[in-house]
């Protein structure tokens, strides 16, 4: 069955307390229909997501990373952003965003390519490498925030990203119910690491009702 994603959007935007404007669900109803489409011949999100699980595990939940980006001159590092969660869709809804995305597979950079032609965005860079590659990637870029969904644990994340610590970004960790467990494996690691943590943020998704945590580490 389709379904309206404008309505669905609207409705776990609504819930989320996340205000966009039409033409931002302009711009994702297309990255979503692009998604789709390219799915059925690249490896991009699981063959048997419905559309309900598309809008909400990947749009909406990448969506909750906003309120958390801002600065007008915010500018997100997405370390293996796969199909462009979250910070291609965080782009999309505020095009003001600057976004550097780091993923090595290569038919997925192609993707993220796409997106971003489709959509007519700017101050986009897609970079087909790993994060450790210092040639396309260095450390003295001045981000100022850093994230990655799903790429590793708390620890290894604190250590691939400590050569950035520089320019003080703040590091935004997407993390599910185990968060806690993990925090306390990562602990001799959090403790010798330049960034310390300085807060955790929950929320619900909107329809399943499934937990999500920031944790907001910062320079210290």
């Amino acid at each position: 069955m389709m379904v309206d994603f404008h309505k669905q959007m609207a409705t776990g935007l609504g819930i989320l307390g996340i205000d966009l404007p039409h033409r931002s669900l302009d711009r994702l109803a297309c990255y979503f229909a692009e998604l789709k489409k390219w799915s059925k011949k690249v490896n991009l999100i699981a063959k048997s997501a419905t559309d309900e699980q598309i809008i909400e595990n990947h749009f909406l939940d990448s969506l909750t990373l906003l309120p958390l980006l801002e600065g007008r001159d915010s500018h997100l590092l997405d370390i293996g952003t796969g199909a462009g969660f979250p910070g291609l869709v965080c782009k999309a809804a505020r095009p003001e965003l600057s976004v550097t995305l780091v993923e090595p597979r290569a038919k997925r950079v192609s993707f993220l390519g796409h997106i971003v032609r489709t959509l007519g965005l700017e101050n986009v860079a897609v970079l087909s490498c790993r994060v450790e590659d210092e040639e396309l990637l260095p450390a003295d870029k001045p981000f100022s925030h850093i994230t990655g969904r799903a790429v590793t644990e708390i620890g290894p994340f604190l250590m691939m990203v400590e050569r950035f610590s520089q320019a003080s970004p703040r590091l935004i960790l997407m993390k599910g119910p185990k968060w806690r467990e993990e925090l306390t494996a990562a602990k001799e690691i959090v403790d010798r690491s330049s960034f310390k943590l300085e807060g955790v943020k929950e929320c619900v998704l909107p329809f399943s009702g499934a937990q999500r945590v920031f944790l907001l580490f910062t320079r210290q």
